[in-house]
């Protein structure tokens, strides 16, 4: 009988990577893959949010672009049905891929109903894990967000000159107008409200105003926390006329968070805002909204070097003097040095003192540039819906 030594060393073999990350530099990282198989091109970003993946992947803002979470246990608690943000689920996912350091394990969570991998290939979105995010991440800080195409194939055979050529040859997000993949196609009423546990997510029974928000890639929870405030909401398509939309005679507009480069977004929205604008109807916009009220008052907006994309971003409310941490997810800003007079900041970054926040002093109307909805992120910013309302009551009033 051959001892132990005797036998022969079993053959060790590398696993196959089945997933490439290839940078528009010709940089290519290599993972496994999971989700959705194929390959998708668009821009690297990094998110720093510990919680609400689900949230994020299905923020209708992140079109065109690839997450790196820089939390490595994502998909431990799975995914459920409640937790989508995207109103328009006719939609293409608008998120064109997802990284992750760690595998994502079996779900852990008394309201998971789907695993994140089944859940990512229902969703078409593209995922690649077993990489360094943190080295990934630091190179972003360093230069940028960079285009790149995200590639799975379980085989693990990828034609590298082709995908590097797609990276390379993609134009990127600076002027693209990505709202139309996004937009709903047509009208429609919104009236349920923030979950509860134990109960789920309710319903506005006597709604005492009326909001009409244009969605150039609404989130549910923002239009849950206007109805929770008593609103409700008649959410339009991102190309909807002022003249169609104040026959509906709103008590306020809402100019919603949306994808893209709010300059070519703005060609057709910003004339509509400024119609509306000019009507002196109460107005409130978050993140592209916020950007495009800026365009629509003269100021300019610029791309940024890596954006602000997590749940602990720091932010000052100059109009009450306190701080605030928030939910961000824009890789453009509002030039604080091209804002007229009548606009004044009243937010502003902690983390690089770019613009958050205007209100002008002539009209009814503000806006922010994070997401006060915390979907997800903390509630700090919850205050501005009742600001909001606020407003309306008092132009109702006069």
């Amino acid at each position: 009988m051959a001892s132990h030594q005797d036998k022969a060393p079993a053959p060790w073999t590398k696993p196959v990577q089945t997933a490439l990350l290839v940078l528009a530099d010709g940089t290519v990282i290599e993972g496994f893959g999971l989700g959705a198989t194929g390959q998708a091109v668009g821009e690297v970003c990094f998110n720093t949010a510990m919680t609400g993946y689900e949230e994020i992947l299905t923020d209708p803002s992140y079109a065109g672009q690839i997450i790196t979470f820089t939390f490595p246990h994502i998909g431990n608690v799975g995914t459920n049905e409640e937790d989508i943000e995207t109103v328009n689920m006719a939609a293409s996912a608008g998120v064109r891929g997802a990284v992750f350091q760690a595998p994502v394990t079996d779900p852990s969570n008394h309201r998971a109903t789907r695993h994140l991998d089944q859940w990512l290939k229902a969703r078409n979105i593209i995922g690649i894990c077993g990489l360094d995010t943190r080295a990934l991440t630091a190179m972003i800080r360093e230069k940028g967000m960079p285009n790149a195409v995200i590639a799975h194939a379980p085989d693990g055979i990828f034609d590298l000159a082709a995908l590097k050529q797609e990276a390379a040859e993609w134009p990127g997000i600076d002027g693209m107008d990505l709202v139309p993949g996004v937009t709903t196609a047509q009208r429609f009423d919104w009236t349920e409200t923030t979950w509860r546990l134990g109960e789920g997510y309710g319903q506005l029974e006597a709604p005492k105003y009326h909001v009409v928000a244009i969605d150039y890639g609404v989130k549910r929870n923002i239009l849950r926390l206007l109805a929770n405030e008593g609103c409700k909401v008649t959410v339009v398509p991102a190309t909807t006329p002022a003249a169609d939309i104040l026959a509906l005679k709103p008590d306020g507009v809402f100019l919603s968070n949306g994808p893209g480069d709010p300059a070519e977004t703005g060609k057709y929205a910003v004339p509509v805002i400024r119609d509306l604008l000019a009507s002196k109807v109460p107005t409130f916009g978050i993140c592209l909204g916020h950007q495009m009220m800026a365009l629509a008052v003269g100021a300019k907006t610029l791309k940024m070097h890596q954006g602000h994309h997590g749940a602990n971003h720091p932010v000052m409310d100059y109009t009450t003097n306190k701080v605030e941490i928030v939910s961000m997810n824009h890789g453009f800003a509002v030039d604080t040095k091209t804002l007229p007079a009548h606009a004044k900041e009243t937010h502003r970054s902690l983390f690089d003192g770019t613009n958050c926040g205007i209100a002008l002093t002539d009209r009814p109307a503000f806006s922010v540039q994070h997401h006060p909805e915390a979907s997800p992120g903390p509630q700090d910013s919850h205050y501005l819906f009742k600001r909001f309302v606020a407003m309306i009551e008092t132009a109702k009033a006069a």
